[in-house]
């Protein structure tokens, strides 16, 4: 096992804990990895069992219910209250992640479904996505989420609770990650306060549950997803230590008492082995196609499912079938791909002259996004924020630099974003010997 295949192993342990992301954790009733190990020991263990065929597995995290809470706030609840209330699996679901390990293209796929997306649950009718769990469990939750992604096979469930989150990042070390605005929010009811300050820090166990949990910046429930996916790429990036290699029992141990999953001690370990030796290239962070309602569609908040769409991401990387939908990588041309273009440089000119070579090029939605990225980047990146990873290619061979990502943490209106970096503004600046510079640039 190489060393980013451990780290993305510990990855996965981290995010289904927190209820944010799945695979590692899969192993936690399994007794052997209870008992004291060298890493050595460990390696052998997980690879003992193989993955043999694609595995779609669902991910509940879930939370504690405002309505579970005493009624007088002024009155603190009993000690251990709020601690048992953490550990109730039967909540509504805060987090909802379909998981596709696939050992014939060697990549995992998540699918993260917005809780407050607007579905038809089986013998409750319409309702958020989130009640289902609440409803009617895993098996309930399981049924809503395949009517929803076009009736795809959910081979395995996984319910989990946020408990354990904050002690296992702690475990790990904490988390270096760029807060990209101050996260500022109290709720009483819930016991939730978040005070983050915008920079590049490390986040302990506590921090980094405020930061996965924050929904106040304007975006809501899809701006939340976008910094799981943040926190996700983050650990995936982080650098492995022996230490934190020989804590893996202790760290089973914290979070075996907040998992329910239908998975057999064999299915866990074969996950365990795929993802622990899966490069974090292959990782594919997706987000349900949709849009926000309106006040004057609903009286509540949803997200309305753009069904068209959903058909086409399920057939291009869960092998759905559909007649409404192609598996061939067909891509729109140039003139119809949206393209946002965020700044992590303070650079107008650079943004302009990238606007000027994808005009050239056809490209004729190309926008600035509202807010530019605070921390400067070194590579450029290309966000394939609908799921189009040939789109996103094509852009990157336009350019000439960049690295592509397939990941929902761009302006949800785009196609594509792509976040500027200074390998763009170095390619602008220092033509070919014989060309003319990038129009837009001095």
């Amino acid at each position: 096992m190489n060393a980013s295949g451990f780290r993305l192993f510990l990855v996965f342990l981290a995010f289904l804990a927190g209820g944010l992301g799945a695979a590692t954790a899969l192993f936690v009733s399994s007794r052997p990895l209870q008992r004291e190990q060298s890493p050595e020991a460990v390696e052998s263990i997980v690879n003992v069992a193989k993955l043999r065929r694609p595995v779609n597995v669902l991910v509940l995290g879930t939370v504690v219910l405002t309505s579970d809470l005493p009624e007088n706030k002024d009155v603190p609840p009993p000690k251990g209250y709020l601690e048992s209330l953490e550990g109730n699996l039967n909540g509504q679901s805060d987090t909802i992640l379909l998981i596709r390990f696939d050992p014939v293209k060697n990549t995992i796929t998540s699918l993260s479904v917005p809780r407050d997306t607007q579905v038809q649950i089986p013998e409750v009718g319409v309702s958020k996505i989130n009640a289902a769990n609440y409803v009617g469990g895993a098996v309930l939750s399981a049924k809503t989420v395949s009517n929803l992604l076009s009736q795809v096979t959910i081979d395995r469930y996984v319910r989990v609770n946020v408990a354990g989150f904050a002690q296992l990042i702690d475990a790990l070390g904490g988390v270096d990650i760029f807060v990209p605005m101050d996260m500022q929010y109290q709720d009483d009811s819930q016991h939730l306060y978040i005070n983050l300050k915008k920079g590049m820090q490390t986040l302990d166990g506590k921090k980094a549950l405020q930061f996965a949990r924050f929904r106040h910046d304007g975006l809501g429930d899809i701006g939340r997803i976008q910094r799981q996916q943040m926190l996700l790429r983050a650990l995936a990036e982080q650098k492995l230590n022996l230490e934190t290699v020989q804590k893996l029992p202790q760290l089973v141990e914290v979070i075996k008492q907040n998992i329910d999953t239908n998975l057999s001690i064999e299915e866990m370990l074969a996950l365990v082995g795929f993802a622990s030796n899966t490069d974090r290239e292959k990782m594919q962070m997706l987000m349900l196609p949709g849009r926000f309602s309106t006040p004057q569609e609903y009286a509540l908040s949803y997200w309305i499912p753009d069904n068209r769409h959903i058909k086409q991401l399920m057939a291009q990387y869960f092998n759905v079938s559909s007649p409404y939908a192609s598996t061939a990588e067909e891509t729109a041309p140039p003139a119809y791909i949206r393209i946002a273009l965020q700044d992590s440089l303070d650079h107008p000119e650079a943004i302009r002259a990238m606007t000027q070579i994808l005009a050239d090029q056809g490209y004729a939605q190309v926008f600035p996004t509202e807010q530019n990225w605070a921390k400067p980047i070194e590579k450029t990146l290309i966000i394939a924020q609908s799921g189009d990873r040939e789109a996103a290619e094509q852009v990157r061979k336009v350019l000439g630099v960049g690295q592509v990502v397939l990941e929902a943490t761009g302006d949800i209106e785009s196609d594509v974003t792509i976040r500027l970096g200074k390998d763009w503004l170095a390619k602008s600046q220092a033509p070919a010997a014989g060309a003319q510079p990038a129009r837009g640039l001095p």
